[in-house]
């Protein structure tokens, strides 16, 4: 009798068990990591590359560096076309010096006519001179004026005339600065700078290469903090909310699990089919809703890596 009560209690013992072992978490996922695959922004040769897999690079570091040297001579030949437009410019200044000093000259005459009307005019008084001779004066007066007058307007057409043509030259220029800066900037981006601090998960591409534009050279992702993508039920939705703190779990030897504090950062709002490779609390449902914990990483956890998740109990 004894024996027939054990052979039936130990196979029971040994079903609960087995029970309370698949009840232990509520949710299981697979670990992933943001990750960012850094490329080339212009075409060329690569002609420095100081990346290695495995390798934890800072934020804003120079890795590497495409040839950049046509673009560079392009540059110092729109430079140099600039520089040649001030070539082409007119200089004003020897046109106007001319008509300045003739006019100087047309000044002084003036000065003397003017002196010698003030002489006639007193002589006219004084009936020592004609009025013809104050008629004469006059008019030379009123001659040298328009003369005058005639000089500053080429000086003025003159000016004019050289500023409109420096212009149209210059105008020349503008378009081919920004030609010069766009191809400054092409020269800045010959430089591979990485994006985000981080660990390399894979390398591309190595120095010497020919690379195009947009030519991925390798992948990183920041390992301090992984993200655990797990599948719950409808009937679990009501024990998850975003930024809850969760208990989650990863084998660690035989039978025996490594816990760690998760917050939950996602909650799908669609429900999709369950994954092949990922088991429910409920293993008939046939549609699961994903949620994302962000999980702090001590160095154990690893991209790909199973982990299981226990929610608070259902207030």
């Amino acid at each position: 009798m004894k024996k027939i009560f054990l052979r039936l209690v130990i196979p029971a013992l040994l079903f609960f068990a087995c029970n309370n072992d698949e009840n232990k978490f509520d949710a299981q996922g697979t670990f992933e990591a943001n990750e960012t695959i850094v490329s080339s922004e212009i075409p060329g040769k690569l002609v420095s590359f100081n990346v290695q897999e495995g390798q934890t690079i800072p934020k804003d570091s120079i890795v590497g560096a495409v040839d950049a040297t046509n673009l560079v001579l392009q540059k110092e030949q729109v430079e140099a076309s600039i520089g040649s437009l001030n070539q082409k410019t007119a200089d004003v200044q020897p046109q106007v010096k001319m008509l300045q000093d003739q006019l100087a000259v047309q000044q002084s005459q003036m000065q003397n006519m003017l002196h010698e009307k003030a002489r006639i005019e007193k002589l006219v008084k004084a009936d020592a001179a004609t009025t013809k001779q104050l008629d004469d004066i006059s008019f030379q007066i009123d001659a040298m004026q328009k003369q005058m007058d005639v000089t500053k307007q080429q000086m003025n057409v003159q000016k004019n005339n050289v500023s409109t043509q420096n212009r149209g030259i210059l105008s020349e220029a503008q378009p081919l600065q920004k030609q010069a800066e766009q191809l400054q900037d092409q020269i800045k981006r010959a430089n591979i700078i990485n994006p985000v601090n981080g660990t390399i998960l894979t390398k591309y591409a190595e120095p010497g290469e020919v690379v195009t534009a947009g030519k991925a050279l390798y992948k990183i992702a920041d390992l301090s903090t992984l993200n655990l993508r797990a599948y719950i039920t409808g009937a679990q939705l009501s024990q998850v909310k975003l930024n809850q703190q969760v208990k989650v779990m990863i084998d660690e030897g035989e039978k025996k699990y490594k816990d760690y504090q998760g917050t939950i950062t996602w909650i799908s709002d669609k429900a999709e089919f369950t994954p092949k490779t990922i088991q429910t609390k409920e293993e008939r449902a046939n549609l699961v809703y994903a949620v994302k914990i962000k999980v702090k990483n001590d160095g154990y956890l690893k991209i790909g890596m199973y982990g299981e998740v226990v929610l608070p109990p259902s207030p």
